[in-house]
């Protein structure tokens, strides 16, 4: 009698999980997480020292935190109980891994078998990098993130123990190393990091964080792999992905360690040591693509500064990591596209691979589209936050909602100092462009497009060119 009652229950809940595509479940997924957080800070108790959030800025600060962006309404310092700051830092964590990622673990340590369709949804990059176990990964996803997180919490108490004491310490270090890992750019700090302009392993520690958080799961799994095949002396080749990651990665942080050096010696940094000053550019060049912590006044930098970081923080970290953004390979694969036009080659190619044509058209198209969603969202910042500093007669400041929309976008969570002031228009502007740069427009897009039919037999239209140029 009971499996009869509950079997159709169970036949209509399959029937819709089998209904919902990977990137609808990876969507929804995020939805959920900012809907209970939301939820969260408006009913839980005990979470404000003061009067709590309205529902908009509830909203805003769960997206912020789900999407690892680190854009705040209120001061996370002192607006929030430490209940308040522990419930940002778990939305922080679900956030940066996925709840995807957890349920996959869940199951594993159960010994279940991942599905097929649960293996798509996770990973989806098993023809990427063909040698890796992605059973194994999931597994390591977590290793990775509680031994990097544990390691830099502890680094972190210890180097903070001579400044805030044994027990005052412990909180600080632990949510500043996961939301360093994660790359959301939360602090309890009202200042963020300046107060460390002048403590090199500090700042060391949290670099080494975020650029292990934003490289990526699966280049850590190859590194891991790489490393174990050495140790053991057997051959292991690194894939193009994570040669391309690395490199990218490399090349980005150089270049940007130099130039925020140069930009800001005599500016936000002119108080500061040269060494302090070359520590400092460092960590601006690390922060900029995907972290969101600050250890200089970005509302005080050089034009130079705040445009270099829009660039940084278009391109973002690395796939597969908690970093948002276009993505590094993305880039390195337009700028590759651009190189062999240039030379007159019809395929992309680089280190005696060639990256399959379909590959670098979505590296197109999401370049396109992510373009064009914030060239929008700066044309709304311009007409209603713009407008209204116009009606107020004070200094316009097209840059700084510039600098806010790239933030926000890529999930990167800098600030030259107007989110707060944001209207509520600005306010659903940057929530959307901040769950927009966390799940990706195209998977967004994805999740919302019909399933259509395959054509039979083939079935097109016949070609006609068109004059570009």
């Amino acid at each position: 009698m009971g499996p009869d009652l509950w079997s159709p229950t169970i036949h209509r809940k399959e029937s819709l999980w089998q209904r919902l595509s990977p990137p609808q479940l990876f969507v929804g997924s995020f939805l959920l997480l900012i809907l209970l957080g939301t939820l969260g800070f408006k009913m839980l108790p005990g979470l404000y020292t003061g009067e709590p959030l309205s529902w908009l800025d509830a909203l805003f600060t769960a997206t912020s935190a789900v999407c690892v962006t680190g854009l705040i309404v209120v001061d996370t310092a002192t607006y929030f109980t430490l209940a308040g700051q522990a419930f940002i830092l778990l939305l922080i964590q679900f956030g940066g891994l996925g709840i995807i990622t957890f349920t996959t673990v869940i199951i594993v340590m159960f010994g279940r078998r991942l599905s097929l369709r649960h293996e798509v949804l996770t990973t989806g990059m098993a023809e990427v990098i063909p040698h890796v176990d992605y059973q194994h990964l999931v597994r390591n996803v977590i290793l990775f993130t509680v031994a990097f997180e544990v390691a830099g919490a502890v680094l972190l108490y210890g180097l903070w123990i001579p400044r805030m004491g044994w027990t005052e310490a412990a909180w600080p270090a632990l949510f500043h190393s996961i939301s360093a890992f994660c790359n959301a750019g939360f602090s309890v700090f009202s200042d963020s990091l300046m107060g460390f302009q002048r403590a090199p392993l500090v700042q060391l520690v949290v670099m080494v964080l975020i650029v292990i958080g934003g490289i990526g799961f699966l280049t850590l799994e190859e590194l891991y792999l790489l490393r174990k095949a050495q140790h053991e002396k057997h051959r292991f080749n690194l894939s193009l992905h994570s040669r391309i990651v690395l490199v990218t990665t490399t090349v980005l942080l150089l270049v940007g360690w130099v130039s925020f050096t140069l930009f800001e010696w005599d500016v936000t940094m002119k108080a500061m040591p040269a060494w302090a000053k070359v520590l400092n550019g460092l960590f601006a060049s690390v922060t900029a693509r995907t972290a969101g912590f600050n250890t200089i006044d970005y509302g005080q930098a050089t034009d130079s500064t705040s445009f270099l970081t829009i660039i940084l923080m278009f391109i973002g970290g690395s796939p597969g990591s908690t970093a948002g953004g276009l993505k590094t390979t993305t880039v390195a694969l337009i700028g590759l596209l651009a190189w062999s036009r240039m030379r007159g080659r019809g395929i992309t190619s680089l280190w005696g691979r060639s990256v399959p044509q379909e590959t670098v058209q979505r590296a197109v198209g999401l370049f396109v589209v992510a373009t064009a969603l914030v060239s929008l969202s700066i044309f709304i910042f311009t007409t209603t936050e713009i407008a209204a500093e116009l009606q107020a007669r004070v200094p316009r400041s097209f840059l700084k909602y510039m600098f806010e929309a790239f933030s926000a976008f890529n999930t990167v969570g800098l600030s030259m100092g107007v989110t707060a002031d944001l209207s509520n228009i600005g306010r659903w502007t940057t929530i959307f462009l901040m769950f927009l740069g966390r799940v990706g427009p195209l998977t967004f897009a994805a999740a919302l497009a019909r399933r259509q039919r395959k054509p039979i037999g083939g079935f097109r239209y016949a070609y006609e060119d068109v004059v570009v140029g």
